[in-house]
């Protein structure tokens, strides 16, 4: 269907593609994956025509619809939601406006047999036949459900689209863009702004669509079940894998072993060649052997090992200084904007070490709660306060505003920066893969993955001992995410984060917290738990809707509400105690770290080196003596109140 031929990219000097060759078919689902800067972005522009190569060419059929989404667009303003999303059927208006034009052209002649009446009618039989093949259901409906699975609320569809933000609009494009029904969909970072339930929502749709997909995402899990197909960009050069992403890691890896086995064995082959062709080069009795071999080897095809991009992040979070025992705690906290209220009557409570996500439908309060964590916006009711000793590192997901745009890279840091840390800069940045000339561009032109991970490597600079971070994974690929993900496994404070990436999450967090319909709602346990809990609070809610017309006799409703009240006692009892047994396994793993730390710090005590602080490993021993006796009096006092 699209056959992308001997293409190239370049820069300047710096050739971006090189010489790629693929093909994509009619129910492709391609999966276009490398790292920040590849060129995965610059594919699709090339497919639309927004770009045009150094050289090679793309070719496609005549008249291929394509359905383009780009990670920054032009948003439309003056119309509803709906209205905007209706645009997309603006093809099959315009058809049912060219049928009636038809009829009225038709009603109006009485030359039946002429071959401009005729050519009429075979124009009519197309339009309605093709109308039949679009409208298989009202434009409407399926508006409606679109914006809606994208996350909107039915009363929101009437709302101007300027009144919703950018990644809001951003869902009303991408539904226009799968209303349209186009024959190929290019989706740059389409989960960027989504939340997590939206996001399930587009992976079904994307299953059952009928033409070829090729996206790009940094989120493991979502091309895992929406593609069938890799092709990965690495230095210029790209590699087609014919499965899905966890997959085509697996068989990368034995790729590349395989590549460098066969290499290996060759090199040996050469240097024993060679050694034989020195050793007997002026023995008349081997003449024939030395020159078949040297022969041998100038036919012989060289194995090469495909070059590896191996830049990546080196994420470690400094030692979090030690904290009250209550990290954050809101009690009653109603927060809003002017007379808004985002949320209210919210009881949140983080202690030392735990690692929170924040989850919901974007709009409900995420960021909101966050800005109350960090002191930028008070409380209209309630309660909300920091614990003793915690110092916030904060990342803010809006760092297009707070990057300033006019300093450099180095300048970024060097303006934060005090003590000791300036001299190391320079390491810091290359950390985050900042070198060479890098550090001396202009924050105004880095990518969305280069900021974030600016932003990132601003968090190095002091040791925090609360970690508030919001999206922080958005605009990152794969292996920086999954970097990033294992340095917050590490970290020894407060994690509290805001993120719509399962992946990301799972594994990472143990609570979370979900905004919803102006409320908060703790869940305990991971990411995976809270899904399946909310499928099966969906399921409930549409099987309440399905009876809500249902009248059922006066004694039934007495002993469904009896019924009721005796589950929700129950189901009370059951959220305390599993609240109980996951603070339980929680001082359960923070005992075990502080054993192995102390018993670190016994053997170096034991026989201590020249450069040891003995009288701050002392110290530190001390306070880890007196967390593990605290942490242990708890777990005994919460074991014994279980088994009671």
């Amino acid at each position: 269907m699209i056959s992308i031929n001997s293409l190239t990219v370049a820069y300047g000097g710096f050739t971006l593609l090189d010489d790629i060759n693929f093909h994509i078919s009619d129910n492709d689902r391609i999966g276009l994956v490398g790292k920040n800067g590849a060129g995965k972005s610059t594919i699709l522009k090339l497919i639309c025509g927004l770009q045009t190569p150094t050289s090679g060419k793309i070719a496609m059929p005549a008249g291929m619809r394509i359905g383009y989404l780009p990670q920054i667009m032009e948003h439309h303003k003056g119309k509803s939601v709906i209205d905007e999303a209706m645009t997309a059927f603006s093809d099959m208006f315009e058809k049912e406006a060219e049928i009636g034009r038809i009829t009225e052209a038709l009603a109006e002649r009485d030359d039946y047999e002429s071959k401009e009446y005729q050519e009429l009618i075979i124009r009519m039989n197309d339009l309605t036949d093709s109308l039949s093949m679009q409208r298989s259901e009202s434009p409407e409906v399926r508006a409606e459900r679109t914006l809606m699975g994208l996350g909107f609320k039915y009363e929101e569809l009437s709302r101007a689209t300027e009144t919703f933000s950018q990644g809001w609009n951003m869902r009303i494009e991408l539904a226009k863009i799968l209303l349209s029904d186009p024959d190929v969909l290019l989706l740059d970072e389409p989960t960027n702004h989504l939340d997590i339930e939206s996001i399930e929502w587009l992976e079904g749709y994307l299953k059952e669509y009928r033409g070829a997909i090729v996206l790009i995402s940094h989120d493991r899990k979502f091309l895992d079940n929406t593609t069938t197909r890799t092709v990965e960009i690495m230095l210029g050069h790209i590699h087609d894998y014919k499965v899905p992403y966890s997959k085509y890691m697996e068989l990368r890896k034995e790729r590349i072993a395989q590549q460098k086995a066969a290499y290996e064995n060759q090199q040996r082959m050469i240097e024993k060649t060679e050694e034989f062709i020195e050793k007997f080069r002026y023995k008349p009795t081997k003449s024939n052997q030395v020159q078949s071999r040297v022969k041998a080897l100038e036919k012989l095809e060289r194995i090469e090992v495909d070059e590896e991009d191996r830049s990546v992040l080196a994420v470690k979070f400094p030692p979090a200084p030690r904290s009250g025992d209550m990290a954050f705690k809101a009690s009653g906290l109603t927060v809003g904007y002017g007379s808004k209220v985002v949320f209210s009557d919210a009881d949140i409570e983080v202690r030392r070490g735990e690692k929170v996500a924040l989850v919901g439908r974007n709009g409900e309060g995420k960021t909101t709660l966050m800005r109350v964590i960090t002191g930028e916006l008070a409380p209209m009711a309630g309660e909300a306060r920091i614990g003793h000793n915690v110092n916030i590192g904060y990342y803010a997901q809006n760092q297009e505003d707070i990057l300033d745009k006019d300093d450099t890279v180095f300048g970024t840091l060097d303006r934060i920066a005090v003590g000791d840390i300036r001299t190391k800069l320079r390491d810091i940045l290359a950390a985050f893969l900042f070198r060479g000339e890098d550090i001396d561009k202009k924050v105004a032109v880095l990518s969305g993955g280069e900021r974030a991970r600016l932003a990132m490597a601003k968090l190095i600079l002091k040791p925090y001992n609360l970690l508030a971070l919001d999206e922080p994974t958005n605009h990152m690929d794969i292996r920086s995410k999954d970097i990033l993900k294992q340095a917050l496994k590490s970290y020894d404070g407060t994690l509290i984060v805001v993120s719509h990436d399962r992946d990301f999450l799972d594994g990472l967090v143990d609570k979370l917290y979900e905004f919803r319909d102006g409320h908060v709602k703790e869940h305990l346990g991971g990411i995976q738990e809270f899904l399946d809990s909310r499928r099966i609070e969906n399921l409930n809610e549409l099987e309440r809707h399905i009876r809500q017309e249902e009248k059922p006799e006066p004694d039934r409703i007495e002993r469904k509400t009896a019924a009721r009240d005796e589950y929700q006692t129950r189901k009370f009892v059951s959220r305390e105690e599993k609240k109980v047994r996951n603070r339980i396994s929680f001082l359960e793993r923070k005992i075990e770290e502080l054993e192995r730390k102390m018993k670190e710090i016994e053997g170096i005590l034991a026989a201590p080196g020249a450069q040891d602080d003995i009288m701050e490993l002392t110290r530190t021993y001390l306070e880890d003596k007196r967390d593990l006796d605290a942490k242990t009096e708890e777990w005994a006092s919460l074991v014994e109140s279980i088994e009671e």
